[in-house]
């Protein structure tokens, strides 16, 4: 349990930092929570920690580099890799509907700074909740749906998020400016693998 806990941890905290701005609180949280602040080498050494203020911070270094790596430069959105076209799919055809709409998952677009459901800020929320729904499946000694929500863990990674995320986040190591965003991609990249290496190790046990 302790496992799939800090699973859903970081898919929560991966899907935050890359779906929309990050806040003060988010800040705070990633410079001071250990647990968080070691998943961010880079930044320990960032000389503008030293220079700025938090909300200089956000608004002239950090949320500009978020801009830059999700609305102006990259695009975020699987369609725009998988389609021939490279049109981002926003209507009931995008591919991750049926499976958001299988496990009864409803995209917050009020909150999210995503156009379309295929956000990788998205896609990795998903994912968090189907954790979270096993955690909850766990709890309630219900090994079928255990084995039910680590499927469709397996098979969202497999159909979706490693099928384009990996080439996106690459990008974004490259583009970004500062040293939160090259983290995060590192970050994502590494660890989106080696879930999929953990659900099949669990899968043939």
């Amino acid at each position: 349990m302790e496992q799939t806990q800090a699973r859903s941890n970081i898919y929560a905290l991966l899907s935050r930092v890359l779906l929309l701005e990050l806040d003060n609180e988010m800040l705070e949280m990633i410079l001071n929570d250990k647990n968080v602040n070691d998943f961010f080498p880079s930044l320990k050494g960032w000389k503008a920690l030293e220079d700025f203020d938090n909300k200089t911070l956000l608004e002239e270094h950090i949320n500009v580099d978020f801009a830059n790596i999700s609305l102006l430069h990259l695009v975020p959105y699987e369609t725009f890799y998988t389609r021939e076209d490279q049109m981002i799919e926003t209507g009931g055809a995008n591919p991750v509907t049926n499976m958001y709409h299988e496990f009864d998952y409803v995209v917050d677009f009020a909150k999210a700074r995503a156009i379309s459901a295929d956000h990788i800020g998205v896609e990795l929320e998903f994912m968090h909740y189907l954790v979270e729904a096993e955690m909850a499946a766990a709890v309630a000694n219900d090994t079928d749906s255990v084995k039910h929500f680590r499927f469709a863990q397996k098979t969202f990674l497999n159909k979706h998020l490693l099928k384009w995320a990996p080439m996106y986040l690459i990008n974004v190591k490259y583009e970004s400016r500062t040293p939160i965003y090259y983290d995060i991609a590192e970050m994502c990249l590494e660890f989106i693998l080696t879930d999929n290496e953990y659900l099949s190790i669990e899968k043939s046990a």
